[in-house]
């Protein structure tokens, strides 16, 4: 009995200082953005200041949920906000297994279809969880209490009708995607899925200012971006979400851009996992 009572004890209190530790660890005031190493696609996970869980797009395959499990307390089995920057496949599979495995508060993306088999999967689970889609647009925003601002700065409704004028885009050609702007006090960073140069200028409008944190357009691909967008943005660090050897990404001509204005570059088929930490002042690579 005594025996007994010392093992639950034991237990009890190991399970404490776990508790103790991710709630000192994962809820320290500052905001989290995580790469997600889902190879060839894009997981972006962040956490902000005061504990809310948002993810832009889900991966490839099922890979994504390790990267949350690393980044969440075991105790939090809530996504507040899960956003998808465009329909394919590399991007939006994982949601699946996403909308699987936690509880999604909401869902939003632009108002785009595919005819592939996951995303028919996708709208599927969504309509099974009575998960209703909200489609955004240029202009929207999203605001967190705790002082994180989320604004979608492209595509337009324009946009989107001139480029895919049918409502449906093809896993070959990447014309619409979110482009996002990430604020939180002084720190801000942009997420571009994989927009084009048209679009990320359009979104930009030319007069946006530098950021802290720019995340390549479509994996490197040369069409994502040019020498005047660096110039408008002049970001400190750039990050890549690429896989091994696939599909020539990231170019040449984007990395060499990137080494022309000396912008710091990490990439997750090199460096794995890339995790950024601001105060809302300055920022720290983990």
């Amino acid at each position: 009995m005594k025996k007994i009572i010392f093992v639950t004890c034991a237990l009890g209190f190991f399970i404490l200082l776990v508790f103790v530790y991710q709630k000192i660890k994962f809820d320290d005031g500052k905001l989290h953005l995580v790469v997600c190493d889902v190879g060839q696609g894009d997981g972006i996970f962040i956490r902000t200041p005061g504990g809310s869980d948002i993810l832009v797009d889900g991966g490839p395959d099922d890979s994504i949920l390790k990267c949350l499990s690393n980044h969440m307390p075991f105790w939090d089995r809530k996504i507040e906000l899960m956003l998808l920057s465009h329909p394919h496949a590399d991007h939006m599979a994982g949601m699946v297994s996403i909308l699987n495995s936690y509880q999604v508060s909401a869902f939003a993306t632009e108002k785009l279809s595919n005819t592939t088999v996951i995303d028919k999967k996708l709208a599927k689970i969504l309509e099974t969880k009575n998960l209703k889609t909200q489609y955004i647009y240029a202009g929207d925003s999203f605001q967190v209490q705790d002082g994180l601002s989320f604004k979608i700065l492209g595509p337009s409704k324009e946009f989107i009708e001139r480029t895919s004028p049918n409502g449906k885009i093809g896993e070959t050609k990447e014309f619409a995607s979110l482009i996002s702007l990430v604020s939180f006090e002084e720190f801000n960073l942009i997420l571009t899925g994989d927009s084009q140069t048209e679009g990320l200028k359009e979104a930009l409008g030319g007069n946006l200012g530098s950021i802290e944190i720019f995340q390549v357009p479509h994996h490197g691909s040369k069409y994502g971006m040019d020498l005047e967008i660096l110039d408008i943005l002049k970001p400190k660090l750039a990050v890549i979400s690429v896989g091994k050897n696939n599909y020539g990404h990231p170019t040449k001509f984007i990395l060499d851009l990137l080494s022309e204005f000396n912008i710091k570059t990490l990439r997750t088929d090199q460096h794995g996992e890339v995790e950024i930490i601001s105060d809302g002042k300055s920022f720290a690579i983990k």
